[in-house]
């Protein structure tokens, strides 16, 4: 079994001039040999406490399934009461390199699922968006590193399992870097790890109406995405085509979780209302299907919100409408606008409200691999298809070292199987 190198973030935070946080330099690599193990006994009760809805037999990894949805759904009421009180004053987003947001729900649910899966499979490495080094900044005049911590903080303790041991700040920022870039090296061989996009969609979470966004969690094993979980807080059963609610009476069914296992299916239900309010009645998860659709021009489409269907090579075929109840001709697709982020998109093709999305990736040709992991197989246990304009599946080993990087030629198709040769042969006819 390959050795994995884990950099270890700093065991103790030392408190300094004016009660701000200052942390001493992370060691180097330390060598730790992975296998897949778990603390049987709380694993088991995790998948007794959350019924699933097909046999345990049928499914090898329904332990770390249990588990992930267990972790997703703290992650999810995370989320909500954050945002509830995001902008009640306080400094609580951040701006990252490339541009894009990230808040304390960011932080505190890749710290809150590392926490969680970790004490269940403390040797499963967790490949994840966010790590802490703009928390660990002492480099500003002000105290807003020092909020973000204890606001962090504060919400993930309110979430967490009860591990039997205080929990620290140094804990949590430990828990966020655990998935960071500097957390783990890979070699060449099939590797099993979990992937995690805290929230996929963060500008739909800054919104402060009802945009879609996902936490999104998928175990790779052996190179092979195995399980899936996502969790939409705002999806509701009257979720229309520009991703808001349009029906008060909505609010008691709002937010779902849909899961995947390799082989058993696609599934969803609705999200508990608080944590600890579960089931294990297997009868609440409904079997997800793409839709039927075989007519590419009567296809429902969805691309990401940063790019325009002038972008997309079908756009040479095709005119766009947004316009549901208008009629079309042969040469105009139906396109939704989908907030926010590509989980959403996944889900909404796996649900059977799309049949179509399509992503073009940027110059450099490459995707970040939790923004994609989990809808993976979310679409294909659905019935759906995935693969790069070329019509080749999506490689999440191809970056070796980190696997964390996807390389798509040109850029990703996801579709519900019966439209994929056909849309392949088409954008790669159109491709420049």
């Amino acid at each position: 079994m390959p050795l994995l190198h884990l950099s270890l973030p700093p065991h103790r935070l030392l408190v300094a001039g004016r009660g701000r946080l200052c942390f001493p330099p992370a060691p180097r690599h330390t060598r730790l040999s992975v296998r897949a193990a778990a603390g049987d006994a709380a694993v088991s009760v995790a998948a007794e406490t959350y019924g699933l809805p097909f046999p345990p037999e049928r499914a090898s990894h329904h332990h770390e399934l249990a588990a992930a949805i267990a972790a997703v759904e703290r992650a999810c009421r995370l989320c909500v009461d954050v945002k509830r009180s995001l902008f009640s004053g306080g400094k609580s987003i951040l701006e990252k390199n490339d541009q894009t947001p990230v808040t304390i729900a960011d932080f505190g649910v890749q710290a809150l699922v590392s926490l969680e899966l970790q004490r269940l499979f403390p040797s499963i490495p967790l490949v994840a968006e966010e790590d802490s080094a703009s928390l660990r900044s002492s480099e500003a005049d002000d105290n807003s590193s020092d909020v973000l911590v204890e606001s962090i903080f504060s919400a993930v303790a309110d979430k967490v399992s009860n591990s039997g041991s205080p929990l620290t700040q140094d804990d949590v920022l430990r828990a966020i870097d655990r998935g960071g870039k500097d957390a783990v090296s890979f070699d060449s061989n099939p590797a099993t790890y979990w992937v995690l996009d805290p929230i996929d969609g963060t500008k739909g979470f800054l919104r402060g109406d009802d945009a879609l966004y996902v936490v999104g969690l998928a175990l790779v094993v052996n190179g092979k995405v195995t399980v899936g979980v996502m969790g939409c807080p705002n999806w509701t059963n009257y979720t229309v085509a520009n991703g808001k609610d349009d029906s008060a009476a909505a609010c008691n069914g709002r937010g779902i979780l849909m899961i995947s296992h390799l082989g058993c299916g696609t599934w969803t239900r609705r999200l508990s209302a608080d944590i600890g309010q579960f089931t294990t009645a297997p009868d609440i998860w409904k079997r997800c299907f793409v839709d039927t659709c075989s007519v590419v021009h009567m296809a429902r489409y969805c691309i990401p919100d940063s790019q325009t269907w002038d972008m997309i090579p079908l756009s040479v075929l095709f005119n766009s409408t947004t316009g549901e109840s208008d009629p079309r001709n042969e040469n105009e697709i139906l396109l939704l606008s989908v907030f926010c982020g590509s989980l959403c998109k996944y889900l909404t093709v796996a649900s059977g409200r799309a049949s179509v999305f399509v992503l073009r990736a940027r110059t450099t040709t490459q995707i970040k691999s939790w923004d994609h992991a989990v809808g993976v197989i979310c679409v294909q246990e659905a019935g759906g298809q995935i693969s790069d304009w070329s019509g080749k599946p999506l490689d999440l080993a191809a970056d070796l070292t980190s696997r964390r990087i996807i390389y798509p030629s040109g850029g990703v198709l996801v579709t519900n199987g019966a439209l994929h040769d056909k849309l392949v042969e088409m954008i790669s006819a159109n491709y420049k």
